[in-house]
């Protein structure tokens, strides 16, 4: 038999919860063109159900991923960046065909996406030296501040920007040792899902990052509700959708991150790490000696 006499074996998209790759609940599928309209497959169309789903499995998996050494984290993301780099050639044909990229430009997309995360990566151990450390107080005291993970963090992927927006939303939210469901660019949902196929098969637990395509207003409206969500990035609304979803956030004073125009292919800095952080400090008596009054 030879190449042109045999047909093609379609990929299969299916979501990520809790480490599985379920079909969505609803059963429903809706189609993904490429820029011309060309037909490329059909995607899960996500149900709140599903969107609930990945809220346990993010709330399950977080005490084990926050409590994780910072290093360890910076391991296990290093390590994603090692299989997104040998899976490059097909996600620069996922991303020209989302974005109407020619090969070479969709290349150097891939190419910025993987070095963003690696970026990322180095940054798990370090970011708690920026934002933390010693206060000088008046008294016999140690004041120490150190950042802490906010927690669950739902997480509107960019629109038009589906590889390296993606990456650049959702790798630090997870290096500060935040769980987090993705709700992937609704035109442009196929390198999000296949970015769950990578960390499904690297050293992430399953949970910690949960992928779901769909309509972006539907599966954000009960994430922005839910009273097991702490925050919520907003990249990936519209002016009308993002003040929706910030009432809704305000029932359980959900940290939100609001939409903002953004070039991904700059350096990110350090806002997104600090974004979905809290400050705990901390007080101690240094212990007074004698009746001198010296410390130490």
């Amino acid at each position: 038999m030879t190449a042109v006499d045999r047909l093609n074996v379609l990929k299969t998209y299916k979501l990520y919860v809790g480490g599985k790759f379920p079909r969505s609940e609803s059963g429903r599928v809706y189609e993904v063109t490429d820029s011309k309209g060309k037909w490329l497959a059909n995607a899960p169309l996500s149900s709140r159900k599903d969107a609930r789903d990945a809220v346990v499995a993010a709330r399950k998996a977080f005490g084990a991923w926050s409590g994780a050494t910072a290093y360890n984290r910076g391991q296990v993301l290093y390590r994603v960046a090692e299989m997104l780099e040998g899976r490059r050639d097909q996600f620069t044909r996922e991303v020209a065909d989302a974005e109407g990229l020619s090969k070479s430009k969709a290349a150097a997309v891939v190419h910025a996406t993987i070095d963003r995360w690696v970026w990322y990566a180095g940054w798990t151990d370090k970011i708690a030296q920026v934002v933390g450390g010693g206060n000088p107080v008046a008294g016999p005291f140690f004041n120490l501040s150190s950042p802490e993970p906010t927690g669950v963090v739902a997480v509107l992927a960019p629109q038009e920007s589906s590889f390296l927006g993606l990456v650049s939303v959702l790798a630090p939210v997870i290096a500060t040792g935040n769980t987090a469901i993705v709700v992937a660019s609704e035109n442009s949902p196929l390198p999000a899902l296949s970015l769950a196929e990578v960390l499904a098969t690297s050293d992430v637990p399953g949970g910690v990052v949960n992928v779901l395509s769909g309509r972006t207003a539907e599966i954000a409206a009960p994430l922005a509700a839910h009273q097991d969500v702490n925050a919520i990035d907003l990249a990936g609304a519209d002016e009308v959708l993002a003040k929706d979803l910030e009432i809704a956030a305000a029932d359980n004073l959900k940290r939100v991150l609001r939409p903002q125009p953004v070039d991904y292919t700059e350096t990110p800095g350090t806002d997104r790490l600090t974004a979905f952080l809290e400050t705990k400090t901390v007080w101690h008596p240094t212990g007074s000696l004698g009746a001198s009054g010296s410390s130490y």
